[in-house]
């Protein structure tokens, strides 16, 4: 007699289900091969115009001036107060550092569930927040580098890092110049990205950025001071960030409240529609669609 597990209708259908679940295990895992490689390939896209300026694949607009102009004739300073890689560093790592602790805060203590295709909960997470915020700083940046091939505005140093003066160029007074030989290229086409200030945009877009998750996410109120304090001190070091440029001779006062604009008006897009940071945060905390809960 041959065992009953061996024979019968039973195991054509066993064989059949294993089968299928392995089919739609292969897709899901297909889907999310996908959506992952789309949503790189939408970070690359949007970064595109800022590492053609930072790659000086694209010169920047070659703009004229006139002869006497006082606000291109300011000292070159080889030192800045706050140099672009303690920036880069420093907005990326505090926002980034802030946003992991936070997600995987709420993964542990606050029962996150979530819907996307990623299934596990901190990497779901951690993906969407970090995601949203890496690509507006690729927005950012890159609508700050358009400007600033475009416009070719000058420096306030643009003399200097020239080498020249206006009595060497022997120019009239009011006289618009169009070209000017620098001894220089490289110091020349820096001098040539004034408007607008990337330091500005990217400090501005990251600590406030921080600001709205804070606000998103901080809600003890054991001390009803203790985030708007530290939402304050975010924006004033943006701030100072941006004004630091102008001390430097780097950029026009207007060049920084631009960057500035632009910084606020990209954090705000990113953090109010594009990541899920104030989905549904008018629910209580107890509530299976809080935003606590929810990611």
């Amino acid at each position: 007699m041959q065992p009953a597990d061996n024979c019968g209708p039973g195991a054509p259908v066993e064989g059949n289900v294993i089968k299928d679940f392995s089919e739609t295990q292969y897709g899901a895992l297909s889907k999310r091969r996908l959506l992952v490689g789309l949503d790189l390939l939408c970070l690359f896209v949007a970064s595109i115009p800022f590492f053609a300026c930072e790659l000086k694949a694209v010169p920047p607009y070659r703009r004229g001036f006139f002869c006497g102009d006082a606000s291109i004739t300011y000292p070159y300073l080889d030192d800045e107060v706050i140099p672009d890689g303690l920036l880069v560093a420093g907005g990326i790592i505090i926002t980034g550092l802030t946003i992991a602790l936070g997600e995987c805060y709420r993964v542990r203590f606050r029962g996150v569930h979530s819907k996307a295709f990623v299934q596990n909960l901190y990497i779901s997470c951690l993906y969407k927040e970090l995601g949203s915020f890496m690509f507006g700083c690729c927005v950012s940046q890159s609508l700050t580098n358009i400007a600033k091939l475009s416009m070719g505005r000058l420096r306030p140093h643009f003399l200097q890092a020239c080498g020249v003066t206006y009595a060497s160029l022997n120019c009239t007074p009011g006289a618009y110049m169009t070209s000017v030989s620098c001894r220089d290229p490289e110091l020349e086409e820096e001098a040539r990205k004034s408007f607008f200030s990337g330091h500005a945009s990217f400090a501005m877009y990251t600590m406030l950025y921080l600001a709205f998750y804070l606000q998103a996410r901080l809600l003890w109120r054991g001390a009803r001071l203790l985030r708007p304090l530290l939402q304050f001190l975010l924006v004033m070091l943006a701030v100072y960030t941006g004004l630091s440029r102008v001390s430097d001779y780097r950029h026009h006062p207007t060049d920084v409240l631009t960057g500035h604009l632009l910084g606020a008006l990209t954090a705000y897009w990113v953090a109010c529609h594009i990541s899920t940071m104030f989905k549904n945060s008018q629910l209580p905390l107890d509530n299976t669609l809080s935003s606590q809960t929810v990611c």
